[in-house]
C-alpha cells in the first residue's frame, strides 16, 4: 500500500499545532493560578468591621486622639548605690579564731546586735593582769606613803620618794590602759573576777542593715584588719545616673525620674534629682547625676543596674489612653474609624447584596504609631500616616479589633 507522503505530512503537522496551543493554555492557567496566590499572600488586612451589637457586646468605647501637657524626658542609664557612710564593715579591735557566726548573707541586723564571737587566750592574760594590778597599786601606794612621812622627818632619802611616786603614777596608767582595753573587748571591769574570766568576745554590728557579704568562717583567724562580715543600710540607696554632656543643661535639682531594674523591667521605680555632679566620669564624656530613691524600695540592691527617665519639664503632644494600643510583632496600632472598606477576600461576589447588620457596621482602620512616653494614664503617640483631626479612634477594646481583623485574613465564601 502506498502512503501519501503530502497527507501525512499534513496530518502531523496538525495535531502539532493543537499540542502546542493546548500546552500553551495549560502554562497561561498555572501562571494565573500563581499570580492569584501571590496576590492573596501579598494581601493584609487592615480595616475591620465591627456591628453594633459586637461594639456593646464587647464594650468597645471611641473617643480621640488628644493633646494632653505630658512630662518630656530624657534616658539615662546608671546604678543603685548606696552612700559610704551607711556601710560597715564588723570587725574585731583584737585578733581571734572565729567561735561562732550568728547571721548569714541577707539577714537584717540591728545596730548592736551580735554577729559573732571569738576566742583567744590572751584575752584572759588582759583580764588577769587588770586584777592582779589592784594589789600592786596597793603595796605602791603604802611604799609611797611611807617615803612622805620618812621624807617630812629628814629621815629618808628623797630619791626614794621619787622612784616611789614614779612607781604609783606608773601603775595608775597601767590600770587605765588594761580598763580601756578590756571595755573595748565588750566586758565590764568592774565585773571581773577570778570565777568568771571570759576568753571569747563578741563582734557586734556597728549599723542597722542587711549582711551583704561575709568574709570569715568558723575557725578561720581574723583581726582589726579583717572584716568579719559587711553590713549596708539599703534605707539611704540611691541611683547614680549617667548623663551625656548634650543632655545636661535640661536636667535640674528637684527632677522626677522613673527607673527600672535592668533585670525586672516590670516593676517601676521613682526617684528625684538631688545633686548634679561637676566633673566627666573617666572618659565616657558623662556627668554623674545622683538621686534620691522614693517611695518603694522593696527589691532594690546596691549594685544593680538601672534604666531611667528624667521628666524635665511638660509639652503638649498628641495622646491616647494607655488601652487604645495594641502591640502585634513588636510593633504598636490604633484604630480609627474609616469610610474604607474591609478587604473582601471574596466574600462578596459579583451581584451578591450586603447583609443589613454589615451595612449598619462602623470600619475601623488599623494604624501604626510609635510610642512616647507615658503619664497618668496617657501615652503619647506618633502616627506613621496622618490622622485627620476629630478622628474617632477605639479608646478601649483595641484587643477585640485587633483579634476581629486578624480573623478575617482568611477566605470567605
Amino acid at each position: 500500500m502506498k502512503i501519501n507522503i503530502k497527507i501525512l505530512i499534513s496530518v502531523i503537522a496538525f495535531f502539532s499545532l493543537i499540542s502546542c496551543q493546548q500546552n500553551k493554555k495549560d502554562v497561561d492557567n498555572e501562571n494565573s493560578e500563581i499570580t492569584k496566590e501571590a496576590e492573596h499572600e501579598e494581601e493584609i488586612p487592615t480595616v475591620a468591621a465591627l456591628t453594633q451589637e459586637q461594639i456593646k457586646a464587647v464594650g468597645i468605647t471611641l473617643g480621640t486622639i488628644e493633646n494632653r501637657n505630658l512630662t518630656a524626658s530624657i534616658k539615662a542609664n546608671g546604678a543603685l548605690r548606696v552612700p559610704n557612710n551607711n556601710k560597715a564593715n564588723a570587725t574585731s579591735l583584737y585578733g581571734g579564731v572565729i567561735k561562732t557566726l550568728k547571721v548569714q548573707l541577707g539577714d537584717y541586723v540591728r545596730k548592736g546586735q551580735v554577729i559573732a564571737t571569738i576566742e583567744n587566750p590572751q584575752f584572759i592574760q588582759l583580764q588577769e593582769e587588770y586584777l592582779t594590778i589592784g594589789s600592786r597599786m596597793l603595796l605602791a601606794d603604802q611604799e609611797l606613803q611611807r617615803q612622805r612621812e620618812l621624807q617630812e622627818g629628814n629621815a629618808g632619802a628623797l630619791k626614794n620618794l621619787q622612784s616611789a611616786t614614779a612607781e604609783m603614777n606608773s601603775l595608775r596608767a597601767r590600770k587605765a590602759s588594761l580598763q580601756r582595753q578590756i571595755q573595748l573587748m565588750g566586758i565590764n571591769p568592774a565585773k571581773i573576777s577570778a570565777a568568771n574570766l571570759k576568753s571569747a568576745l563578741t563582734v557586734i554590728s556597728p549599723v542597722s542593715g542587711t549582711v551583704s557579704n561575709e568574709f570569715a568562717k568558723i575557725g578561720s583567724y581574723v583581726d582589726v584588719s579583717s572584716p568579719v562580715v559587711e553590713i549596708v543600710d539599703n534605707s539611704l540607696i540611691h541611683l547614680d545616673l549617667q548623663i551625656f554632656e548634650k543632655d545636661l543643661p535640661m536636667v535640674k535639682e528637684g527632677q522626677l525620674v522613673h527607673f527600672t531594674l535592668t533585670n525586672n523591667p516590670a516593676t517601676s521605680y521613682t526617684a528625684k534629682v538631688f545633686n548634679i555632679g561637676s566633673s566627666f566620669e573617666d572618659e565616657s564624656k558623662t556627668v554623674a547625676v545622683h538621686c534620691n530613691v522614693t517611695g518603694n524600695k522593696q527589691g532594690l540592691i546596691d549594685g544593680m543596674n538601672i534604666s531611667a527617665m528624667i521628666g524635665i519639664g511638660t509639652a503638649k503632644t498628641a495622646a491616647v489612653p494607655n488601652e487604645a494600643i495594641a502591640e502585634a510583632d513588636g510593633k504598636y496600632y490604633i484604630f480609627a474609624q474609616t469610610n474604607k472598606k474591609p478587604e473582601e477576600n471574596h466574600k462578596h461576589e459579583a451581584g451578591e447584596k450586603h447583609s443589613e447588620a454589615e451595612e449598619n457596621s462602623i470600619n475601623f482602620e488599623k494604624i501604626e504609631v510609635a510610642k512616647g512616653v507615658s503619664e497618668v494614664g496617657y501615652t503619647a503617640i506618633t502616627s506613621v500616616k496622618e490622622i485627620p483631626t476629630g478622628t474617632k479612634i477605639v479608646t478601649k477594646g483595641t484587643f477585640f479589633v485587633n483579634a476581629k481583623l486578624s480573623n478575617s485574613g482568611g477566605h470567605e465564601h
